[in-house]
């Protein structure tokens, strides 16, 4: 249901409302793909370029400049200061279009000017100007979107490539390990676990991914965690978890079942909220073994050794279930 790296493994078909991204599209583009993000962040410059051009060309065509231009390139003298056009030097579409590059873009070069000859002119380049500020301030805004989106900090959030279930304080847990390889942290920092597996009701329904909250327990209490250096995150197996009755014996024969892992927080560098995920299944759910420590103390300083952050011994642990182990406490 849920990669190793994050990604969720479903995907959408026959959906009939397609106009709804339509209704968000700065979501729908930031979304894209940066081939196609580009692609559009070119397309759109280029069309309105070329629209512009087409109504400065437009302008030209109707006011006579265009007619003038030719007879002032075959004779220049002929009426150079009787004749005002609405745009100075635009002889064909091409120098229309480059006049709209220079609109558009505030280049300038200087060959090119609108006169005071034409209001119809003067109101096709402010309108010019504001489209194109509409454009800029959505292109790059997506840009700088796409660039900083949460999930990039996410690269940074590791977790163990294995889980494990064994004894801690006389209490069969599954744990995990959890850590942060940047220095800037990961503020209001909560995580949880779910486990998905297909469930039937009692009358036939058949939940093919039937999600289910699992209480955690952390060395700071509670499901807020303060991410300065790699964590241990266990949960313990009483009879309120879904894991009461699984035993190392028939726990690679639950082939349905995933346990989702879910961590949330603040940036603290860029204030944007971001999430990492990731999933164990049973084969990746190692029994009887737990975590090597990887923080040590040097020179006044705490050390943390990312080279045995997977790392694993093997631990005596009782070869039977939850609740069999708390039956024979109860005997005992």
């Amino acid at each position: 249901f849920v990669g190793k790296n994050g990604a969720c493994n479903v995907a959408h078909k026959n959906i009939r409302e397609q106009g709804r991204f339509l209704q968000d599209v700065f979501t729908t583009l930031v979304d894209l793909k940066w081939p196609h993000t580009l692609l559009i962040f070119t397309m759109s410059f280029l069309c309105s370029w070329l629209l512009f051009g087409m109504v400065w060309w437009l302008i030209a065509f109707a006011h006579g400049d265009l007619d003038h231009s030719t007879r002032l390139q075959r004779d220049p003298a002929e009426g150079a200061a009787a004749f005002v056009p609405c745009v100075t030097s635009i002889h064909s579409f091409t120098s229309a279009f480059l006049f709209s590059i220079e609109v558009q873009v505030t280049i300038g070069f200087g060959g090119r000017m609108v006169t005071e000859e034409c209001p119809a002119a003067i109101l096709v380049l402010i309108v010019q100007n504001i489209v194109g500020l509409v454009i800029n301030a959505i292109m790059l805004g997506c840009i700088f979107m796409k660039t900083s989106q949460a999930h990039r900090r996410a690269e940074t959030l590791i977790f163990s490539k294995h889980a494990v279930i064994a004894l801690r304080e006389g209490r069969l847990c599954f744990m995990l390990r959890v850590g942060d390889l940047r220095k800037s942290m990961i503020i209001s920092a909560t995580i949880r676990m779910q486990v998905v597996k297909k469930t039937a009701s009692l009358e036939g329904e058949v939940v093919p991914l039937n999600q289910i909250d699992i209480q955690m327990e952390n060395p700071v209490g509670g499901n807020s965690i303060f991410l300065v250096s790699p964590l241990i995150i266990y949960h313990v197996i009483d009879k309120n978890s879904p894991l009461y009755d699984i035993s190392p014996v028939n726990l690679h024969h639950h082939e349905d079942l995933e346990i989702i892992v879910i961590l949330e927080g603040v940036v603290e560098t860029t204030g944007i909220t971001t999430q990492a995920r990731t999933s164990y299944l049973a084969d990746e759910i190692l029994w009887g073994q737990r975590f090597v420590p990887i923080v040590a103390e040097e020179d006044g300083r705490y050390s943390v050794d990312y080279s045995k952050f997977g790392n694993t011994v093997k631990v005596p642990t009782p070869s039977c279930t939850a609740r069999q182990l708390e039956e024979d406490k109860s005997i005992m």
